[in-house]
């Protein structure tokens, strides 16, 4: 399948739905051989299924990021099957938000291994492979919620923030290797699983446009997940070959404004005033 991403390899960590989803479909779309992964067997079989009957290449293996075992095995049956490994997309995330008093110890360290020790052990599976094939990309998706802080999210924000200084530390120790590390921090998205919901929940509520016209200076509403994939698709094809250590930011400009004025526009929104 000729494309972008012809003739390589990709896993994608979390990718049963979501933006993993979506960026599994965007990459066998453009020729890569796609490994989907994440806990939920029956959901994931059928994302791949759907890639293979639109013409790509997917499997999927079930695999748990908090145990370091899965995510080695998810490596070597990319390699096992397809003979080398050129991008991984480290996209899975679980977890309870809430403040640092009301958090439970637990939850905290579930927080941590779900998304920032698995990705530090994802790529220190994946990063030896990248090498014997002459040079990956690596993408980390954080959030807006690593670069801003919001409250009752103590957990979601720390380990998207660790993840940032991360993809900077493996791009400086990797790029002599020709591997690449990029961070996307997406704001507010609509998931495909949303996708009607969203559309419903304007329909009842017109006023929340008015509201999202106020927060997103682009469009004037939030990002699908369709346009992080692509985002991602850029960073992982050659396009982006001298692209490193970056941090992408897709909210429409939302970080954009000055708190204090945003606020005040979302009141007028709310009230009704142009």
């Amino acid at each position: 399948m000729a494309g972008r991403l012809a003739g390589k390899v990709a896993i994608i960590t979390g990718s049963t739905s979501g933006i993993g989803r979506r960026t599994a479909e965007v990459f066998a779309q453009e020729g890569a051989c796609v490994l989907v992964s994440g806990r939920r067997e029956e959901r994931g079989e059928q994302v791949a299924a759907d890639i293979r009957a639109a013409g790509g290449e997917a499997l999927f293996l079930k695999n748990d990021v908090t145990e370091p075992d899965d995510l080695q095995a998810l490596v070597r049956f990319a390699v096992d099957t397809w003979g080398r490994l050129d991008i991984l997309m480290n996209n899975a995330w679980s977890g309870k938000s809430d403040s640092v008093t009301e958090l439970s110890l637990e939850d905290w360290q579930h927080a941590l291994d779900v998304s920032l020790t698995a990705t530090f052990l994802a790529c220190k599976y994946a990063i030896p492979e990248m090498i014997k094939a002459g040079g990956g990309s690596i993408i980390n998706i954080s959030s807006i919620h690593g670069l801003l802080a919001r409250t009752h999210n103590a957990p979601y924000s720390t380990v998207k923030a660790g993840l940032l200084h991360l993809t900077r530390q493996m791009a400086v120790e990797y790029g002599a290797h020709n591997i690449r590390v990029n961070a996307i921090c997406p704001g507010g998205t609509i998931l495909p699983e949303n996708e009607e919901q969203y559309s419903a929940a304007l329909e009842a509520h017109p006023e929340q446009r008015a509201i999202e016209a106020r927060l997103y200076p682009l469009l004037g509403r939030p990002a699908y997940a369709i346009e992080i994939a692509r985002a991602a698709l850029f960073l992982a094809s050659d396009d982006a070959g001298y692209i490193t250590g970056n941090t992408l930011v897709l909210d429409g400009g939302m970080t954009l404004k000055v708190q204090d004025t945003l606020a005040w526009e979302i009141m007028q929104a709310t009230e009704g005033r142009q």
